[in-house]
């Protein structure tokens, strides 16, 4: 009797559950390098094939109602979908901002979407002009902005009341945002590294609510504002020089309601399983059996396999990239050696940090057995940019430059996601470590020493 009221009340949801919401997109998008456009949102993904003519058109399920982006090779777009959507997109790919046009179900919103991120990108199109002024003058400005922002709001007429509702919260948001990335941005900018906004300078409303499934779906600025408060509170407590955080991050995440919120902090904290980490393998298993997001299980358990073949004495993956000085070199005309391996780029701050310190471990090491290879992973369009900053700072060593920057083999083999990045393989080539200490840190000097280097 049991089994059949289980299979009644199964035959009653499932009737009124019905198929699956799905939207339309269509339009043409023509002049397109590629024949594919991508549909992203948090934690989907969806691509599109244009037609010759660069026309095209798809339904579809939305996970939800909210903020996505349509992506061509060359330009990306913010857009609102939801459910019931039947929206048609028209631009030329070359002349992507001022040829883009919305009509149907959904136009309104979006169209408003492009407008204001228009004046947006105009306020904010010199970011070093924006972030250098003064307090005043950049809250003024700052103050402008979200004037105009609202002007174009309450003269559009919306055909999504829920769309209204969350943008408004979503101008707010972008405006404490802009706020609270004044200090850290004007100090880069202005070069002035200890600077401090002054007290009641407006950063965070405190009483924002930071477990809003709704508000992390629509909001960017809000999702920002989250991670960063998130990132706060952790770092409060270990300190912003702790290499990793996930025995204080993983008990926060775990009180959060919002599942979109909750799988977006596990996939952040993914970047700490990787080869350095002594706990990652435990990480890793904490991290499946917490998030739902699939797609991001799936790139993890790839990567924690990966980082299993990178232990000590494993033998290392092989590079074989262009010198500097001429030719090509590889990790294995170096055998009989050490070899500290330094992957960066040029772009890259932190790794422009270690410069000096690289240079005086270099020079302490001169002459013994080993060797330090400096590995650019610059795009193929800075080669020159690399070449000439070589030069520009005396760079000693081996200065290598990786074929397919962060896509290059040996990248991908130890798992890099994130730079600078040293490595230390010993005489027969094999790992010493996949995550060596930073030139400016002392324990670097104390390993080479225990290996009698």
């Amino acid at each position: 009797m049991k089994k059949v009221i289980y299979l009644l009340l199964v035959i009653v949801f499932a009737s009124f559950a019905g198929p699956k919401e799905t939207i339309t997109l269509s339009g043409k998008i023509s002049n397109a390098d590629e024949n594919k456009i991508r549909i992203r949102g948090e934690a989907f993904e969806k691509e599109i094939t244009l037609k010759p003519d660069g026309s095209f058109s798809e339904s579809f399920p939305i996970d939800y109602n909210g903020t996505y982006t349509l992506g061509t090779k060359n330009n990306r777009i913010a857009l609102y979908l939801a459910k019931g959507t039947k929206l048609a997109i028209n631009a030329d790919d070359k002349n992507f901002t001022t040829t883009l046009a919305f009509s149907g179900n959904g136009s309104v919103e979006n169209q408003y979407i492009a407008k204001k991120n228009e004046i947006v990108n105009k306020a904010l199109g010199d970011p070093q002009a924006f972030y250098s002024q003064d307090e005043n003058t950049f809250l003024t400005k700052n103050s402008e902005l979200k004037k105009t922002v609202l002007e174009l709001y309450n003269k559009t007429k919306f055909s999504d009341a829920a769309f209204k509702t969350s943008e408004l919260k979503n101008i707010n948001y972008f405006e404490q945002l802009l706020n609270a990335n004044y200090a850290p941005y004007h100090a880069h900018y202005t070069k002035k590294e200890d600077f401090k906004v002054s007290a009641g300078f407006p950063l965070f409303d405190e009483k924002t609510n930071l477990d809003s499934e709704e508000d992390f779906l629509f909001s960017n600025p809000y999702k920002q504002i989250v991670a960063a408060k998130f990132r706060g509170k952790i770092m409060e407590q270990l300190g912003e020089d702790a290499d990793y955080t996930s025995k204080v991050a993983l008990p926060e995440i775990k009180k959060i309601k919002s599942p979109s919120i909750k799988n977006s902090l596990l996939q952040n904290l993914g970047y700490e399983v990787g080869a350095g980490n002594p706990d990652a393998e435990n990480l890793y298993k904490e991290l499946m059996a917490l998030s739902t997001n699939q797609k991001f299980k799936d790139e993890l358990t790839t990567k924690f396999n990966k980082i299993k073949t990178l232990t000590v004495g494993k033998p290392s993956p092989k590079f074989n990239y262009e010198n500097h000085k001429g030719g090509k070199t590889s990790l294995d005309q170096l055998a009989g050696k050490y070899v500290y391996i330094d992957v960066w780029a040029t772009w890259c701050g932190p790794c422009r940090k270690e410069i000096p310190f690289l240079q005086e471990v270099e020079k302490q090491y001169h002459g013994k057995n080993i060797e330090f290879v400096s590995l650019s992973i610059d795009a193929k369009k800075d080669h020159e940019k690399w070449k000439n900053l070589v030069n520009e700072k005396s760079l000693g060593g081996i200065q290598l430059f990786a074929d397919n920057d962060w896509n290059s083999q040996f990248v991908k083999d130890y798992a890099i996601e994130g730079i600078p990045r040293f490595i230390l393989v010993d005489t027969k080539g094999n790992i010493v470590t996949a995550d060596a200490p930073r030139p400016s840190d002392p324990k670097l000097v104390e390993l080479f020493r225990s290996l009698g280097i």
